[in-house]
């Protein structure tokens, strides 16, 4: 009896390791152009890649990330690049002007996942020259800085040409910095609302914290934000149920769509339809 009990066990363990095994792959955070979780880049060389997409962001529009992964199983890197893109959301909302090149350094795979507004810039053609004509040899040759910086370069030199809407100016004043800001003063007026709730009461917590809101929200974004603000704050703090700091992460956990906590970085809401192509080295 003890002995199939042991052998239950182990089978149970046996089954567990294997689920583990065959899970997918997970997505990171988009935080910055360029994404290695391989330390494949040194630091310059990534900086300059960065420096490079984001300048060309900032010109033409379009939005080009680069990520390196250890691997993609069990899932092709095509079903991986599939994923990444509809999470990311690469590109312009309505423009669809994402590139993702997607490099599985384990795997010795590669892919360049196209937006649906760049297949005519960039059909499926092209973008295999440039993975087997430009990276592929790099990387063969073990100089993969030099071959994503080459292949890069030549996405970028496709997507010149394609008549894409100007990119929006940003608010004069404004930046990343005042959104990361206007975000983190909320969330700490939401704690400081709470707080108060237990000395001043329900209604006279919420109300002050909502005041905060306002003159916060006001001076530093204009008073229409600050009374959108400070009745948002005001119902939250009011209707919280208040029992420790459940509440308060509920709120505070969820992320903004524009920026990211880790550099001011995300997508803009562009599609993809599986336009691209793969290779190996």
């Amino acid at each position: 009896m003890t002995g199939m009990i042991g052998r239950v066990v182990l089978g149970l363990f046996a089954l567990c390791f294997a689920a583990a095994s065959l899970a997918d792959v997970a997505i990171p955070e988009l935080r910055a152009p360029v994404t290695d979780l391989t330390d494949t880049l040194d630091e310059p060389a990534r900086a300059a890649l960065e420096s490079r997409l984001a300048s060309f962001q900032q010109q033409n529009g379009a939005q080009i990330a680069v990520l390196i992964v250890p691997s993609t199983q069990p899932e092709t890197i095509e079903q991986y690049a599939i994923r990444v893109v509809d999470t990311w959301k690469l590109g312009r909302a309505k423009v669809d002007d994402g590139v993702l090149l997607l490099i599985a350094m384990n795997d010795r795979t590669m892919r360049i996942e196209v937006g649906k507004g760049l297949e005519g810039a960039i059909p499926d053609a092209l973008a295999k020259r440039i993975i087997e004509e430009t990276i592929v040899p790099a990387f063969r040759k073990q100089d993969f800085s030099g071959g994503i910086a080459a292949g890069v370069d030549q996405i970028l030199g496709l997507i010149r040409g394609e008549p894409l809407p100007a990119p929006q100016a940003r608010d004069e004043g404004r930046s990343p910095d005042d959104a990361s800001l206007g975000s983190g003063l909320f969330f700490g007026l939401l704690v400081v609302g709470q707080l108060l709730r237990t000395f001043l009461g329900r209604l006279l917590g919420a109300a002050v914290a909502a005041a905060g809101a306002l003159l916060v929200g006001g001076l530093l974004f204009g008073w229409i934000v600050g009374v959108v603000a400070m009745a948002i704050l005001f119902v939250i703090v009011l209707v919280a149920d208040g029992r420790g700091g459940g509440s308060i992460g509920s709120y505070g956990g969820r992320s903004g769509g524009g920026f990211s906590s880790g550099g001011g970085f995300s997508g803009g809401g562009g599609g993809f339809s599986g336009g691209g192509a793969s290779g190996r080295w």
